[in-house]
């Protein structure tokens, strides 16, 4: 299921964005900026076909991590087509980089890298570089929208308002690119919140469908994203103490700058300790934990879904549509905050604190 498919029956202006990329210095970046479900990937699919049709060497850079149309979802990524295409949900990707969840509240930073890493690699091929954005335009979503203008420095922003409501992003963002306004076009619907939620859960099935069980040496692989496996392993005493104060099942922990322990409750209640002193992370919820292969160069070879650690002999059980050839070229496997079935269902959101 996609949102967005192609289609020619566009307003005016869309024709007159057009023509103003093709007369741009190339490779020229072009940023698309708007509020949920305000037609940016469907103004992206038009241009992309259009530009194709010019003959030119078009790069989408998609990064709208809720409602990815190049899958996986939970990460940005780029792709080159190849030909004319009815949806971006077509494209095969050339690149990944891991941002570990749907939400990019709290991840400016990893938002604002992954877009200029991808960016850097797409301008080595391209003509023009279309860059897809998330729907989030209040709050934390100015702030990553900015860092990704600074850093990618478009040729042009262009900006999909209904009721001039981006002004401030516009202003802001405006010293670094020249900026586009267009209206929003009368044919955009809204979607709830459900069907996005079933958007988001038929990608997952999508990239799931041919997933099988590997396993990762810890020792070799190193985990990251986390604050798990930091420090010295605790010791029998340790472990005896923690359990005995907060009536947990200590199942690992390690001490650096704090105790860090991963626990089951042996028995229902609250516990108080002190949060600077103690890190708990709840076994359970690394079950169906999003997970990221990343390589030597930062970039994510694709995500699976954690299965099962053992923390004694140092291996994890991750669930993946890659090859082992292709997990053996992994350096690291780096925690989301996501946790989701195979099937597609999301079981929730982890704060980025809680691991």
């Amino acid at each position: 299921m996609n949102k967005a498919t192609y289609t020619e029956d566009v307003p005016p202006d869309r024709f007159e964005l057009l023509e103003r990329i093709t007369a741009l210095e190339r490779p020229a970046k072009v940023m698309l900026i708007g509020s949920t479900d305000s037609g940016k990937t469907t103004l992206l699919t038009f241009l992309a076909n259009r530009l194709i049709d010019e003959g030119l060497r078009v790069a989408v850079v998609d990064s709208d991590v809720g409602q990815k149309g190049i899958l996986p979802p939970a990460t940005v990524s780029l792709a080159f087509p190849e030909g004319p295409f009815e949806s971006i949900g077509e494209l095969s990707a050339r690149a990944h980089y891991f941002i570990g969840t749907i939400t990019p509240g709290g991840y400016a930073g990893e938002m604002a890298v992954g877009v200029k890493r991808l960016t850097e690699v797409a301008l080595k091929e391209a003509d023009v570089v279309l860059i897809d954005t998330t729907g989030f335009v209040t709050a934390q979503g100015i702030e990553i929208k900015r860092l990704k203008a600074e850093l990618v420095k478009p040729e042009l922003i262009v900006f999909l308002e209904r009721d001039n409501e981006l002004s401030h992003l516009r202003r802001l963002l405006s010293p670094y690119g020249e900026v586009a306004r267009l209206s929003v076009s009368e044919k955009v619907r809204e979607h709830s919140r459900d069907e996005r939620r079933e958007v988001r859960r038929e990608k997952w099935r999508a990239y799931f469908s041919k997933a099988s069980l590997v396993e990762v040496d810890l020792s070799k692989t190193v985990p990251t994203g986390t604050e798990l496996f930091r420090g010295r392993p605790l010791i029998r005493e340790e472990k005896e103490l923690l359990s005995t104060l907060f009536r947990w099942l200590v199942i690992a922990g390690w001490k650096g700058e704090r105790y860090i322990v991963v626990k089951a409750d042996a028995e229902p209640g609250p516990r108080q300790y002190g949060r600077p002193v103690i890190h708990a992370v709840d076994f359970e919820r690394l079950s169906n934990l999003l997970v990221g292969f990343i390589d030597g160069s930062g970039f994510c070879l694709g995500v699976g879904v954690l299965k099962w650690i053992n923390f004694g002999e140092m291996k994890a059980q991750v669930l993946t549509p890659l090859s082992a050839a292709e997990v053996d070229k992994v350096l690291e496997l780096r925690f989301g905050r996501v946790r989701v079935l195979e099937t597609g269902e999301e079981l929730g959101l982890l704060r980025r604190e809680e691991l």
